[in-house]
């Protein structure tokens, strides 16, 4: 594996090299795509044009957009927000196995639209070379449509990212993963917004509980709650109050699952 500083100027030179013309990047507002963005910006001269591009989803928590909005404006980027009902596609709505592929492929054909309306050839996204390595279909997707991904293609995983992010004071540097609210529930089950946002409440209390990294995955009427196991102690100090507000946002069974906090465990398989 190479050194993390050659990584860095590997990394430097390919952005020197996307940014000389205007260039899209797909914008979520976590660490990511909010490293590109202010890499791309360094990077950039001054009179090329980039666009932060953030989609408004029915898949994603609402807070996302807020974080994504004062991200860019840190960056001094142009922002522009895309709004894509995927729910619309029946066969996203009921959750395949390929769901992932088949939502970056909508969410990326309206983005090469919107870019192309603008004169942009070129589009980047946040995949990194941890990504590569576990169950990513959306992957498919960016690779068949040109999309660009700098950030594999220096090597950069998830730590390494999160330390550059820290290196040029990026506000989200710290900020845990947020997928979309579909990896909640399990493949084949119908994906209803009244269940979303259901799912997005009960995750929102238990962030402000004192769990920042936590999946609240819904099986029925059973709650699977993953959390870091270093906050097991302080989930079971506060277990009642927990049991008592998760009732209240509509869950009947609430658990704690053992294993802990995992990305992708509705991928795992017997």
């Amino acid at each position: 594996m190479r050194p993390y500083d050659e990584k860095k100027n590997y990394l430097y030179e390919k952005m020197k090299a996307y940014v000389q013309k205007d260039v899209c990047i797909a914008f979520s507002g976590g660490v990511d795509s909010s490293l590109l963005l202010v890499l791309a910006k360094k990077c950039a001269k001054e009179q090329t044009r980039i666009y932060a591009v953030t989609f408004d989803t029915m898949l994603h928590p609402s807070c996302d957009m807020e974080i994504a909005k004062q991200v860019a404006e840190e960056a001094g980027a142009i922002h522009k927000v895309l709004s894509v009902n995927e729910l619309e596609q029946e066969e996203i709505r009921f959750n395949p196995k390929n769901r992932c592929y088949l939502c970056k492929k909508t969410l990326f054909v309206r983005l090469w639209e919107y870019a192309k309306s603008l004169g942009v050839t070129q589009i980047l996204e946040g995949t990194n070379e941890d990504d590569l390595h576990v169950y990513r279909p959306g992957l498919q997707a960016v690779r068949e449509l040109g999309i660009k991904s700098p950030l594999a293609e220096a090597g950069f995983t998830k730590e390494e990212v999160r330390r550059l992010a820290k290196e040029l004071g990026i506000s989200v540097a710290e900020r845990p993963s947020a997928p979309c609210l579909a990896t909640r529930l399990p493949y084949g089950e119908e994906i209803r917004i009244e269940v979303l946002e259901k799912i997005a409440q009960g995750e929102e209390y238990l962030k402000t509980a004192g769990f920042p990294t936590v999946r609240l995955r819904l099986h029925g009427d059973v709650a699977r709650i993953e959390i870091l196991q270093a906050d097991f102690p302080l989930f079971l100090e506060k277990r009642e109050e927990i049991t008592q507000k998760l009732k209240e946002t509509g869950f009947l069974y609430i658990t704690l699952d053992m294993e802990g906090f995992r990305s992708g465990s509705m991928d795992e398989t017997k």
